[in-house]
């Protein structure tokens, strides 16, 4: 970690302009990028610009834009997920979905560290940069998810907001992009319906933000302190443990469902959608293919 971020101009830029920066953090999430001579510096850098992108996209409906309508806050905040997701490569932004992915065998045990680190230098960057548009723009502060046993309530539900909020986006990720097809216009359809599950578990879940991304809890708790990250226990068992747990039992609920494995083992039941079964998406897929061999 014996680097000098300084040297590249947008880390300079954020040391001189944003004093609630450590420039600790920033080295130490931004080394694993250069893993195995740049290997992943790909997905990492995906990772990066798509917390920015994203924080900046879904964070500020109902502070900048639509403050004083719904309506209006809902749709940019639909949009901001596509933006995000469609300008940033279909970054993961969130080590809860990493970690997941990294269960399911869809990516390697490095690679979601990789991707963790990227996504968390994301949040370090975006929220004091966006405090720095607010104050130039006179435009109202961002929040971000906060919880505290002392004024929220119990570490239970706590836990019990987090653990659920990120169980079932998991399993609309998962039925959204492998088991239904939208056709011609599948991407625009399913990243707004997504968008729009994310919407409905913030209103539902609220006690704890939700955050359904621990990043989005350490890296928020790490800009209002200005210090460090926090030396609560009870932070990481709610942002950490309980949302990568919801993530992981959709995991496992999906390859009950699906079939295949989790961390490389094949569950004692299922699948429940049987060995001839497939998903639509596949379905459709697997005809395309037939129409174009019969073409040939």
């Amino acid at each position: 970690l014996n680097f000098d971020l300084s040297i590249h101009p947008m880390f300079s830029f954020l040391s001189s302009k944003i004093s609630v920066l450590p420039l600790l953090y920033m080295k130490l999430f931004t080394a694993p990028a250069f893993i195995d001579n740049w290997k992943y510096f790909g997905a990492w850098s995906n990772e990066f610009i798509g917390t920015l992108l994203m924080i900046f996209f879904t964070f500020t409906p109902g502070k900048w834009i639509g403050e004083k309508s719904i309506a209006v806050a809902w749709t940019t905040h639909a949009i901001g997920v596509i933006a995000a997701d469609k300008i940033g490569g279909g970054p993961h932004v969130n080590p809860m979905v990493s970690v997941t992915m990294w269960s399911l065998g869809k990516c390697s045990y490095t690679e979601c560290l990789v991707r963790i680190a990227g996504a968390m230098l994301g949040g370090i960057v975006a929220f004091p940069l966006a405090l720095q548009v607010s104050n130039t723009f006179g435009l109202t502060p961002l929040g971000g998810p906060e919880f505290s046993v002392k004024d929220d309530g119990s570490l239970a539900s706590g836990m019990y907001n987090e653990f659920f909020a990120s169980f079932f986006l998991l399993l609309a990720i998962f039925a959204l992009n492998w088991e239904l097809n939208f056709g011609k216009y599948h991407y625009w359809i399913k990243q707004t319906l997504t968008a729009i599950v994310i919407r409905y578990l913030i209103q539902v879940f609220s006690v704890t933000g939700p955050a359904m991304n621990p990043m989005l809890g350490s890296t928020w708790a790490l800009f209002t302190s200005g210090k460090g990250f926090p030396d609560d226990f009870a932070h990481f068992f709610v942002y950490w443990n309980a949302s990568v747990y919801g993530g992981l039992m959709a995991a496992a609920c999906y390859v009950v469902y699906a079939g295949g494995t989790l961390f490389g083992q094949k569950l004692p039941f299922g699948p429940i959608k049987g060995a001839g079964g497939v998903s639509q998406a596949t379905a459709t897929t697997e005809t395309k293919k037939k129409k174009v061999t019969k073409k040939e």
